[in-house]
């Protein structure tokens, strides 16, 4: 694959990888890259109900990794449309990191993240979240302004992978919601969504790894141009 001109040899996309699993692995740095997965999660909520014709009333995040959107409008499929985009969205996310660093599209995808991260502070309704989404763009705009192009190129993939990776493991935290931790079910968007529609919660968690799944072998395809 190619990034803004520059091959991508194998190391560097073990490196990339490796980048990757450092901020979506450990549990040190967990604690802080996690939180930018949420406001993506959260965000990915608000587009949907957008979408379905909603209006954003507010957003909540907090540092233990929860968050909260609220919006205003008829419930029916807009609030179940609404409420499955927040755990397959970080995937999706990344994957279209990943599809505009390897055509050349990096410096603008992080452009437009600036934007998207600026908007969404207007709507957040807690200090913990204004914090956390005032972090993340400010991080966005250090790399667009002081990084060199081919370099925003390999951070943006690095994001991309490291999102696909935060899913995989949110997902992966729900599943235990659902296993071994049945006291916080009433927090889970897969129990949500199946008391609002009376479709199991399985069904609902194999959907969003479906779609987790789906990002990541796109992912993998664009990475290793099989």
């Amino acid at each position: 694959m190619r990034t803004d001109g520059l091959e991508a040899q194998p190391w560097i996309l073990l490196a990339l990888v490796a980048g990757a699993a450092v901020l979506s692995v450990p549990r040190a740095t967990w604690r802080w890259f996690g939180l930018y997965v949420t406001f993506v999660h959260e965000l990915g909520h608000a587009f949907a109900a957008l979408m379905a014709g909603h209006r954003i009333s507010g957003i909540e995040l907090r540092f233990d990794h929860s968050g909260q959107m609220r919006s205003i409008g008829r419930g029916g499929f807009g609030a179940v449309w609404a409420g499955f985009w927040g755990y397959p969205v970080p995937a999706v996310t990344g994957l279209v990191l990943i599809w505009a660093a390897s055509e050349g599209w990096a410096t603008a995808a992080l452009s437009v993240g600036v934007l998207v991260l600026a908007a969404a502070l207007l709507f957040i309704r807690n200090l913990q979240g204004l914090a956390i989404a005032a972090g993340c763009a400010a991080a966005a705009v250090l790399l667009v302004w002081f990084v060199p192009a081919e370099l925003v190129a390999y951070a943006v993939l690095t994001l991309g992978i490291a999102l696909v990776a935060g899913a995989v493991r949110d997902w992966l935290n729900l599943l235990s919601v659902h296993t071994r931790r049945r006291h916080a079910l009433s927090s889970s968007d897969a129990w949500i969504l199946s008391q609002s529609t009376g479709i199991a919660g399985g069904l609902w968690l194999a959907a969003f790894a479906l779609v987790i799944v789906a990002s990541a072998a796109g992912a993998v395809w664009i990475l290793v141009g099989v």
